[in-house]
């Protein structure tokens, strides 16, 4: 029975969380955990190159890759 209630697909639900960066992260490459899990990712920012261990914001989800930004 549909009750009408729309769920959020869980990609949209990480948008605006905090990611652990485990690589370097530039606009093309890069690796970071979230919840414990191992994504692709790359930086929102194009000019901006992350350095491991740093904790950054997930701007968005594009598949199976997140957008992260290192800003203040």
């Amino acid at each position: 029975m549909h009750t009408g209630e729309h769920v959020k697909p869980t990609s949209t639900l990480l948008v605006g969380g905090k990611a652990l960066l485990v690589t370097t992260v530039n606009a093309h490459t890069g690796q970071v955990k979230i919840n414990g899990e191992l994504w692709s990712a790359r930086s929102y920012d194009e000019t901006e190159v992350l350095e491991p261990g740093r904790s950054v914001t997930i701007m968005n989800i594009s598949g199976a890759t997140a957008v992260v930004w290192g800003g203040l």
